[in-house]
């Protein structure tokens, strides 16, 4: 694995290209062979360098690596971070979540972010570097939710966990300088399936209005690469077709792609989306994603719901986390900011 990784992204990043790629040897994972010349073709020349073919995913990496999480630095204070367990659902454990610059008394947008990982690895805390520059920023308060993983527990602990995540936002808004009118669900990959799912479990117990969904290259259908085939050069790289079966099988708890497979678990396959709050969707055109992405944005714009879907050229899986100095990245961040402040009313 290549190791020129920018010094923003610094320790923390290359963490994050294990977890996706599967490269990391203590979770015993094959060594990696070079990427193949004419889809590098297809990535932006700033990309290439950790534009590196996946290795495979399987559940006995899956395992040693919940069994044996790595290490990880301290977070920064730079907002401020605090730890905190709270009551989940009925039936359901107590949740861990990280709590990003709060300003008791204040009455700021807030953002309910739920990690990524293929809905198997991953971590809150793995991702504070991620969302503590957005929280800065923006000067608004961010909960991320450790919720549980696969294939300890399938769909339903971890909609619960999340859920629980965003009721105790909505009910200590005011201690958290959170304006309930301007509150949104965030995530990436799998985390942005997990904030489609929010949403819906949202709107389905119509307990907790939100103003937002940001959706960056989610993971919405278990059909990609199984049942449907990606595009030509999509999905090539990071984050492919087979470690996509393993993820969506261990999350659903059965084979994806099949007749058996629960539509409330898989925002694609949800009936109807009329009824959900504006959506942002952001994806590179060489994600796995960009199909299914693209097509939940579609449906999103028939059932009446204000979207916004950017397509980045060149843009592989993560491409964002991995080489955020590139072009591409900064184009990324920015339009993500704005959509931020448009659609929150943030003047900052």
């Amino acid at each position: 694995m290549t190791t020129d990784i920018p010094r923003r992204a610094g320790r923390t990043a290359a963490l994050v290209l294990a977890l996706l790629i599967g490269t990391s040897q203590s979770l015993g994972a094959h060594a990696q062979t070079a990427a193949p010349t004419d889809a590098l073709q297809h990535v932006d020349p700033q990309l290439r360098a950790l534009a590196n073919r996946p290795t495979v995913l399987t559940d006995e990496i899956i395992r040693k690596a919940h069994a044996a999480p790595p290490p990880l630095p301290a977070p920064s204070q730079d907002p401020p971070v605090v730890q905190k367990t709270i009551k989940g659902l009925d039936g359901q454990p107590d949740v861990s979540i990280y709590v990003v610059n709060a300003k008791p008394g204040a009455a700021r947008p807030g953002i309910l972010h739920t990690h990524g990982g293929g809905y198997v690895l991953g971590s809150a805390k793995q991702y504070l570097w991620l969302i503590q520059p957005i929280a800065k920023a923006l000067d608004v308060t961010i909960v991320s939710v450790e919720y549980r993983l696969a294939p300890e527990t399938t769909y339903k602990g971890s909609v619960a966990d999340n859920y629980a995540g965003l009721k105790w936002m909505y009910d200590h808004a005011s201690e958290l300088g959170v304006d309930r009118k301007r509150l949104a669900v965030m995530g990436e990959s799998a985390g942005g399936g997990h904030a489609a799912l929010l949403a819906l479990e949202a709107r389905r117990r119509g307990e907790i209005p939100l103003a937002f969904e940001v959706l960056l290259y989610p993971m919405l259908d278990d059909r990609t690469g199984s049942t449907r085939q990606p595009a030509p050069y999509a999905g090539r790289f990071v984050w492919t077709a087979p470690q996509n079966r393993v993820g969506w099988r261990a999350f659903l708890g059965t084979e994806p792609g099949t007749d058996k497979v629960p539509a409330e678990a898989v925002p694609a396959r949800t009936k109807t989306l009329a009824g959900l709050p504006p959506a942002y969707i952001a994806v590179g055109d060489i994600d796995l994603f960009v199909e299914e992405d693209v097509a939940y944005a579609h449906r999103l714009i028939e059932a009446g719901v204000p979207v916004e879907l950017h397509v980045f050229r060149g843009g592989y899986h993560g491409f964002n986390m991995l080489v955020p100095d590139a072009a591409v990245s900064k184009l990324y961040e920015a339009d993500l900011y704005d959509a931020l402040r448009r659609a929150l009313d943030i003047r900052k």
